[in-house]
């Protein structure tokens, strides 16, 4: 009874939709892994398929859980619930990672020289046929420089579904994402809470069946995700470029004068990209609050200086400023129109400038309101 209820070395967890021409020799494999390194383990498969895969990696002494949702997150998720053992590995149920080389991931760990072990497919072998060309050489390597360089990382395969974690560092990550967006979480929540990585190579082979991928809409969901957890380089420096362009346009060319006959395609140009750049601000802070209150993002340095609400007070009057001097330019243009009896008027130059104080200011204003409300139920120190 004693020997039931040790604590296994290892969970391998499978999460799997559909596999069964390949789910039992993915177990085939797990076990046979364990067995010659000597390690007691378990095998998780969690299953949404409609298939015969649950009945055959249950008749191959698999322990099947069943998530409540689909999702490759919520498939990890699930099959967690229901690990014991001291180390996770993770690996997909199509056969495209070899089990066999489990040993390399779970060797770090078992020595203390890593928390996190990472594979890479593409500093190891890729079969003929494995990954698609656009995947190799484009999206992967973009995808990965992408997260490496935004949150201080240095894999070289970010999307590679062999991985190996222990369990008290993968109850620090404090995993949520239910869809394939998982795979970036853990390795952005391992960075932030400063777990120790490593990065072995493992061979990648060819899929028996066709992929689930869906490269465009997954590679977007990837960058998405990334930018909810830094949407500085992805919206506030690009907005902020946009918003000092339109200003520096519209400024010299209001300073030459006679816009209407001169320039006025490029006036107008500039007073959009004002306001643009504005709203790309604008939106940045959200998903900075968002990312917040979610406990993505810490509030620290000059993001808990700009979300102070002794600065939100600041940007509310500068917004009422901006807003107020739009308003009386532009019943200013209003009354000159008046004043000539209704008559054509060369006073574009001033009705632009007014339209974009006041959308500059009203933006402004909106944004500081929301973001207020948004902190109201952050508490602060």
């Amino acid at each position: 009874m004693n020997g039931m209820m040790s604590q296994p070395a290892v969970s391998v967890i499978i999460p799997c939709m559909n596999e069964e021409k390949t789910i039992g020799r993915c177990i085939q494999k797990a076990r046979a892994a364990l067995e010659k390194e000597g390690l007691e383990g378990e095998i998780i498969v969690s299953d949404n398929s409609n298939d015969g895969s649950r009945e055959i990696a249950g008749n191959m002494g698999a322990k099947v859980v069943i998530p409540l949702n689909k999702g490759y997150g919520n498939a990890y998720m699930e099959g967690i619930k229901y690990a014991r053992g001291k180390y996770f590995l993770f690996a997909d149920a199509d056969d495209t990672y070899d089990l066999c080389e489990m040993p390399k991931l779970l060797r770090p760990l078992i020595e203390g020289k890593a928390d996190f072990v990472m594979g890479t497919r593409l500093k190891g072998d890729i079969k003929k046929d494995a990954m698609p060309w656009l995947h190799r050489y484009i999206g992967n390597p973009a995808l990965t420089l992408i997260l490496n360089l935004l949150f201080h990382t240095r894999f070289s395969d970010t999307h590679c579904g062999m991985r190996a974690i222990s369990r008290e560092s993968y109850l620090k990550l404090d995993m949520k994402s239910e869809g394939m967006e998982y795979a970036s979480e853990m390795i952005i929540e391992a960075a932030r809470k400063k777990v120790r990585m490593a990065e072995v190579p493992v061979t990648y082979y060819p899929r028996l069946t066709p992929s689930k991928l869906h490269s465009w809409g997954d590679g977007w969901r990837h960058l998405r995700f990334m930018m909810l957890y830094n949407p500085t380089p992805f919206l506030f420096i690009p907005g902020l470029f946009v918003f000092s362009l339109g200003v520096f346009m519209t400024a010299a060319l209001s300073m030459r004068g006679n816009v209407e006959t001169t320039s006025l395609h490029s006036f107008i140009l500039g007073s959009m990209l004002a306001i643009i750049g504005v709203q790309m601000i604008a939106t940045g802070g959200y998903m900075k609050i968002y990312g917040i209150i979610h406990n993505k993002i810490d509030k620290t340095g000059l993001t808990a200086q700009l979300l102070d609400y002794h600065s939100l007070e600041v940007g509310l009057l500068l917004g009422l400023i901006l807003f107020a001097g739009g308003i009386i330019s532009g019943a200013g243009v209003i009354y000159k129109w008046v004043s000539s009896g209704y008559g054509s008027l060369s006073e574009v130059g001033n009705a632009v400038i007014a339209m974009v104080l006041a959308a500059v200011g009203i933006q402004i204003i909106f944004s500081t309101l929301i973001i207020s409300i948004f902190l109201l139920d952050k508490k602060d120190d």
